[in-house]
């Protein structure tokens, strides 16, 4: 593969030119990127270089290839490979996290409360979310938490930030990992509504279960995902 005069390979300096445009707004999702023709002759290499460019892009989800069109910038997508919070999800994009607080109060649960293994009875703080990204709505998220170890939550800044964060800084929290379900639902009115799009589109839903690092289940989370918006990658082991 040809070398930059920095040493840097060709492909990746191609890359970083349309990374930088898209992440400073110059290019937004839906526009067009350069051809693979116009790239090689801006760059001075070879159409092959400037073809495995746009692959490697195309592969990361930053743009989509249409068939006799041309090449876009893609709609901006999480990629659910690591337990991390939504807004460093958001962070590893570029984009800015916002958080629309529908509601936070504190409910009694039984189901939820044996899923975090607390007596019955227990209060639980109930937060539902609007998570956003780059203007847009994601998700629809509705986190539980025990009332009892976590009180106060409920009057703190919660609009923006990562709750992961605030966990961690604010009651010593220590994250570890999370167990999953994942399948898919459709969306009622109310939560196409919330995410600016049809009643009955695919959504993606996964129930958490977060885990600290003493073993204890910590927080129940269930998330309501475009489907449009989100990728989960799974690896798999033979």
């Amino acid at each position: 593969m040809r070398q930059g005069f920095n040493g840097t390979p060709a492909y990746k300096r191609i890359q970083s030119t349309i990374l930088q445009r898209i992440e400073t707004g110059q290019l937004r999702p839906g526009d067009a990127v350069n051809s693979e023709r116009e790239l090689a002759k801006i760059h001075r290499v070879s159409l092959m270089t400037a073809r495995h460019a746009l692959a490697m892009l195309e592969r990361e989800g930053m743009v989509e290839r249409r068939r006799g069109a041309g090449t876009f910038v893609a709609p901006p997508k999480i990629h659910f490979n690591k337990l991390v919070s939504f807004s460093e999800q958001m962070a590893s994009r570029s984009m800015n996290a916002r958080s629309k607080v529908l509601s936070c109060s504190v409910i009694d649960d039984q189901e939820i409360a044996a899923r975090l293994a607390l007596p019955s009875g227990s209060r639980l703080i109930k937060l539902e979310r609007v998570r956003q990204g780059a203007e847009e709505p994601f998700c629809l998220e509705t986190c539980y938490l025990s009332a009892t170890e976590f009180a106060g939550l409920t009057q703190g800044p919660l609009e923006r930030g990562s709750l992961f964060s605030t966990l961690e800084h604010n009651y010593g929290l220590e994250i570890a990992h999370a167990d999953e379900e994942v399948d898919a639902t459709a969306a009622d009115l109310r939560t196409a509504q919330l995410l600016g799009i049809t009643r009955q589109d695919p959504l993606l839903r996964i129930r958490q279960v977060i885990y600290s690092t003493k073993g204890k289940p910590t927080i129940y989370v269930l998330g309501l995902y475009r489907s449009d918006r989100h990728t989960l990658l799974i690896r798999r082991f033979r």
